[in-house]
């Protein structure tokens, strides 16, 4: 006996709408029992995971700051696995993106002028979609699975940033701790209402961003080239579109995206670079992009929603003393769920009976 997935001839919509939802719940449900196997009340924790970051207006640009790098990168991320190229190095484009526009308030740190943001801007978004470049290269011409060159790029920027920080761009006043010069207020990304909280322009920018994509998706030619390639190659290139063209600019559109939001996040929230920059946005957004249906609208309140578990579980770390592991089983057990009910929609599960023949002697 075998177990076979067969794609069903009509999906309905309806599930197909409720998929997220019930993903959501699920995640709630199965969360809720991990909770009381650890000996906490789920109640209490799925309050302090879900409920108390809502309740205080720092708290909600706490979640704005946390959603912006998401929804950046997972924008990106829906143009590529709609056009069928599957960028999962996002987190090493979202680290080159920080190197490359913290270089001038680092290096050129004495340079005091309006232009240092917009310039650090720029250069972000062009690291990220010249380390996007490498995967798109190897794929368009050496039919490379840029899975795995994606993916393994990744350690190679977060190792690139641990030696840039512990070398030639540590701040010699630091005290020997692995960080760089603070940035000059002239490269830090300010608040949106400074008298309010401390969210800054970097959501704006993913709002903007996904609108635009969505727009593109929706009524542009290139909007139309993206799905037609993406659920069919063949198609594609009767309609004279090229795959490899479509390969080169998914990614860079996706790489330039996650380089704008490792820049955004290293001037807006972190105000230096340090080994550490990011908590795992990159790969978070695969989650996001996911949870969103690939709809950069869709996207938008996903990333909430996922911004929500990084807030909810530094929370739950305070008030029930769990660890903070918690958090990543929680986007886990979301991911899971969600690719469950998507596969369940779109196919069903046939048990296929293989009757097995001796040979004879």
């Amino acid at each position: 006996m075998r177990i076979e997935l067969e794609k069903r001839p009509d999906v309905s919509k309806l599930f197909a709408f409720v998929s997220p939802l019930l993903a959501l719940f699920l995640t709630l449900v199965f969360g809720a029992i991990m909770f009381a196997m650890l000996g906490k009340d789920p109640i209490a924790a799925l309050e302090a995971f879900f409920i108390e970051p809502l309740l205080e207006v720092w708290s909600l640009h706490e979640l704005a700051i946390k959603a912006a790098p998401l929804i950046l990168i997972a924008v990106g991320l829906a143009v590529c696995y709609r056009s069928n190229n599957w960028n999962i190095g996002a987190e090493g484009q979202f680290t080159i993106g920080a190197i490359a526009g913290s270089y001038l308030p680092i290096v050129f740190y004495d340079w005091h002028s309006p232009l240092v943001l917009p310039l650090m801007l720029v250069l972000g978004a062009l690291g990220g979609a010249l380390f996007a470049a490498i995967p798109a290269l190897l794929k368009a011409h050496f039919n490379t699975n840029e899975i795995l060159t994606s993916l393994m790029l990744v350690y190679i920027a977060q190792l690139f940033l641990d030696w840039l920080i512990r070398g030639a761009w540590r701040d010699p006043k630091g005290f020997n701790f692995p960080v760089s010069l603070d940035f000059a207020p002239e490269a830090v990304l300010p608040a949106i209402w400074e008298e309010s909280g401390r969210a800054h322009w970097a959501f704006v920018f993913a709002i903007v961003a996904a609108i635009g994509a969505w727009f593109m998706l929706r009524y542009t030619l290139k909007g139309f080239e993206i799905v037609v390639l993406g659920q069919s190659e063949r198609a594609g290139r009767f309609a004279g579109f090229s795959s490899k063209k479509m390969i080169w600019f998914s990614f860079l559109f996706s790489g330039a995206l996650a380089g704008l939001a490792g820049i955004a996040e290293v001037s807006g929230s972190i105000g230096h670079l340090q080994p550490a920059i990011s908590p795992g946005y990159g790969f978070t957004a695969i989650i996001v992009a996911f949870l969103g249906r690939l709809n950069p609208l869709g996207i938008i309140a996903s990333g909430l929603v996922l911004a929500l578990t990084y807030l909810g579980g530094e929370a739950a770390q305070l008030s029930l003393g769990v660890s903070d592991k918690v958090t990543r089983v929680f986007q886990g057990l979301l991911l899971f769920f969600v690719l469950s009910c998507d596969t369940l929609i779109y196919y069903k599960i046939r048990l296929v009976w293989s009757r097995v023949r001796g040979t004879a002697a």
